[in-house]
C-alpha cells in the first residue's frame, strides 16, 4: 500500500527519496552445482538511515562495505543495530564486499555488495545484513531468509541490493 501512494503523490509532483533493499543468495556444492537460491527484501534500519544522511553531508562518514550471515530467526525490526546471531566462524564470518552502482531504473541508482564465502563447516543462515565495518558498526538492513543449510565445501554467493528512488 505504502508503495502506491508513494507512486501517487509522485505524480502529483512530490518528490520522496525512497530506500529499498533485497537480496540473492546462492549455495553450491564443492563442484560448482547449485544446491538452493533465495532472494527476498530487506529491511531498513534506523541507524542505517541515520548513516545514509550523514553519508550525504559528511565526507569522513564510513560507507557501507560489508556483508554478514546469521542465524536467528528474530523477526525484523527497524531499532535493530546488528544481526542477532552472526556467524563469526565455519568460514561464513563478516567480511568486506565487492562493491558497485549499479542502474535498476536510474543510472547508479543500487548500491550492490557482492561476496562469494567457502564453509568449513555447516550453518543453517537464517539472516543477512549490510555493515559499515570489519565488526561492530553501523547495520544498514537486514533480512531473514528462512532456513538455508550451508556444509561444509559448499560456496555462498550473496548479492545485496539497495536501491535509493
Amino acid at each position: 500500500m505504502k508503495k502506491y501512494i508513494l507512486k501517487l503523490l509522485k505524480r502529483l509532483g512530490f518528490n520522496f527519496v525512497t530506500v529499498e533493499g533485497w537480496v540473492e543468495l546462492e549455495c553450491k556444492d564443492r563442484f560448482g552445482n547449485l544446491k538452493w537460491s533465495w532472494s527476498g527484501h530487506n529491511g531498513i534500519t534506523n541507524a542505517g538511515f541515520a548513516q545514509l544522511a550523514l553519508l550525504a553531508g559528511d565526507a569522513t562518514a564510513v560507507p557501507f562495505t560489508y556483508l554478514a550471515v546469521g542465524t536467528s530467526t528474530t523477526a525484523f525490526s527497524a531499532a535493530q543495530t546488528a544481526l542477532i546471531a552472526e556467524v563469526t566462524d565455519t568460514g561464513l564470518a563478516r567480511v568486506s564486499a565487492t562493491v558497485s552502482r549499479v542502474t535498476t531504473t536510474q543510472t547508479n541508482d543500487t548500491l550492490q555488495l557482492v561476496y562469494t564465502w567457502t564453509a568449513t563447516g555447516t550453518k543453517a543462515i537464517e539472516e543477512v545484513g549490510v555493515f559499515n565495518a570489519g565488526s561492530s558498526g553501523t547495520m544498514l538492513g537486514r533480512a531473514l531468509t528462512t532456513t538455508k543449510t550451508v556444509t561444509n565445501t559448499d560456496q555462498l554467493l550473496a548479492t545485496y541490493k539497495v536501491k535509493f528512488s
